[in-house]
């Protein structure tokens, strides 16, 4: 079934939540690959109505937390990456928390899912969401609500439906180095997806490489 877009309704290719280092991290890793995506500033628990949702709605609640690596390390990482966005004029938007999701039915030109980012300056529409600094608990909670079953394979299931996590893990605060790690990692998954003919091309070899974040 075919939803209705909000007339204030913004399309892009991914949505990163949270404008802390693990989300300038992956937009600064989708950027280097040329993935569009529009940074919002993090969680909140208000409720968003929105005319045309589905049903199967997840509320979002702050799951952010202390970082308990150096702060001198993250304060300099952060530096780096706050020039990067502004450099590249990257879209984040450090005033607009996410306040729900919906994974909505789209026809284009067969039915697929879309994830709609309610915000409470309008709703993003993109493929692809990556999630910032979530407890897995709290993550298995609000999809839950969103009427997704997840089973042991967490990760393959999240990517299957365009939802990825950057400074989560095991580690309840991830180090700064991991989550660089998991953003290019994160990066480049989402790339192979919207640009695969540049996968090719590097397992060929014709392709060039792309930077790391340093």
């Amino acid at each position: 079934m075919q939803f209705m877009l909000a007339p204030n309704a913004e399309r892009t290719t991914t949505v990163v939540i949270g404008a802390g280092m693990p989300g300038l991290a992956v937009a600064s890793e989708l950027s280097r690959r040329g993935v569009n995506a529009i940074v919002v500033s993090g969680l909140n628990g208000q409720a968003f109505p929105f005319a045309g949702a589905s049903a199967h709605t997840g509320k979002l609640g702050r799951c952010d937390g202390p970082d308990a690596a150096s702060l001198q390390e993250r304060n300099e990482i952060l530096r780096h990456l706050r020039n990067y966005a502004a450099s590249h004029h990257l879209d984040v938007r450090t005033a607009t928390p996410a306040v729900r999701l919906d994974r909505l039915a789209h026809q284009r030109p067969v039915e697929e899912k879309v994830w709609a980012i309610h915000t409470e300056q309008g709703v993003l529409l993109a493929d692809n969401i990556v999630l910032t600094r979530c407890g897995q608990s709290q993550l298995r909670r609000m999809l839950a609500e969103l009427g997704i079953a997840i089973g042991q394979n967490l990760t393959a299931v999240l990517r299957a439906m365009g939802m990825y996590l950057v400074g989560v893990g095991e580690l309840v605060s991830p180090t700064p180095k991991e989550v660089l790690r998991q953003a290019k990692v994160v990066g480049q998954a989402i790339s192979a997806k919207v640009h695969p003919e540049k996968v090719h091309a590097a397992l060929t070899g014709s392709f060039p490489a792309v930077s790391a974040l340093a």
